[in-house]
């Protein structure tokens, strides 16, 4: 069965004014993303998210359909590799991936419609019938010292058990976030904290010594992803659980983190670091260095879909039945239009978990009339 079509949809959903949220870096005035269409021969559609900003996705559109319009969807990660290896100048970490990952996860979609079967089945079966989540929050905003407390007593009341708030300002003010946040959230909780890259290892041991009292779960994103040498010391020294991994590409970048065992948690994006194709491999590497995963999810509905799957499909090694933390996929309590109304039937979680859709491919349906509200013409 080949495919007929790949179509690039570029989605922007701006935030109110006064409105925006983010991370120690910077903050999002409007949250975006790249839908991708997938058509078979016989009409057979899959749908996927690339991550990154839309406009320079849909730059790469046709050059990409030349090799995938043609192609067997049953074959197309020999098509990816082909791709990687003929245009190897191009790199992998940035857009290029992020498309080719947006085409992998609407192929998988795809090819679950056509065999009668959801994604989970294809890319490992499902170990969990309903996957544990995380409510990522406490953003920081334009008036962090008005704006964190209002979040976290939100999403308290809302009955998440395990979150993650944004740090990273400095450490005298993470001291202040974390202590907060457990004040609110109680001593029962699971509370971790993203850094977002923003400090050097000096400044993240820093942190880390002030916050580790609170019990946090894990330290994610404390470096800037090139420093390897950093995560490794890092990681020997820390009380604290390190994460990180949402801007790595492909295995090989995660293969650079975990061969110096920088790293106890890796998080892939599956909208950017090779769709389920790398996703596999990352989950491979992960049982045979016995590391865990948590999926990073920051988009629409469909990349939630597809941590759901990925992470329903993942083996408990080196857990039987008795599994001490399940691996989390991250539901992003931030206000984010292309979450909740993509998709005609979105995923929510209940007591902290969702169930895993059992219906052919990601078992999603859109909302065509959200996409044409939010599609950038």
């Amino acid at each position: 069965m080949k495919v007929t079509e790949v179509a690039f949809i570029a989605l922007n959903a701006p935030l109110p004014e006064g409105a925006a949220y983010g991370m120690s870096k910077s903050l999002a005035t409007a949250r975006q993303s790249t839908l991708v269409k997938l058509v078979l021969e016989d009409g057979t559609e899959g749908y996927g998210e690339a991550w990154g900003i839309p406009a320079v996705n849909l730059a790469y559109l046709p050059f990409l359909q030349g090799y995938v319009v043609g192609a067997t969807v049953f074959d197309i990660e020999h098509v990816f590799s082909r791709i990687l290896a003929r245009h190897y100048h191009f790199g992998v970490q940035g857009p290029f991936m992020a498309c080719l990952s947006g085409i992998d996860i609407a192929a998988k979609d795809a090819t679950g419609k056509l065999l009668g079967l959801p994604v989970h089945r294809l890319i490992g079966g499902k170990r969990w019938d309903r996957v544990s989540v995380y409510a990522s929050g406490g953003y920081i905003t334009e008036d962090p010292d008005r704006d964190f407390e209002p979040q976290i007593a939100r999403m308290a009341k809302d009955g998440h058990r395990a979150i993650k708030i944004k740090i990273g300002l400095s450490p005298a003010s993470d001291a202040a976030r974390v202590a907060l946040a457990r004040r609110i959230m109680g001593d029962d909780a699971d509370i971790m904290v993203d850094i977002n890259s923003n400090y050097t290892v000096d400044l993240a041991r820093e942190s880390i010594s002030r916050i580790a009292q609170h019990r946090i779960g894990w330290v994610e994103e404390p470096l800037a992803p090139q420093d390897i040498s950093g995560y490794e010391q890092l990681q020997r020294w820390s009380p604290i659980p390190i994460a990180t991994g949402e801007a790595l590409y492909t295995a090989h970048d995660f293969k650079l983190l975990v061969d110096r065992r920088g790293v106890d948690v890796m998080q892939p994006d599956l909208s950017l670091c090779g769709g389920f194709w790398q996703g596999r491999a990352i989950a491979s590497m992960a049982v045979l260095n016995h590391v865990r995963i948590s999926p990073h999810v920051w988009g629409t509905g469909i990349g939630l879909a597809a941590g759901v799957h990925y992470v329903a499909a993942m083996p408990s090694n080196p857990h039987a039945d008795n599994i001490p933390k399940p691996p989390l996929v991250e539901y992003d309590v931030g206000v984010n239009p292309l979450r909740e109304s993509l998709l005609r039937a979105p995923l929510r979680p209940v007591d902290g978990m969702i169930a895993v859709p059992d219906a052919p491919g990601l078992g999603i349906e859109i909302d065509w009339d959200a996409v044409g509200r939010y599609a950038v013409r």
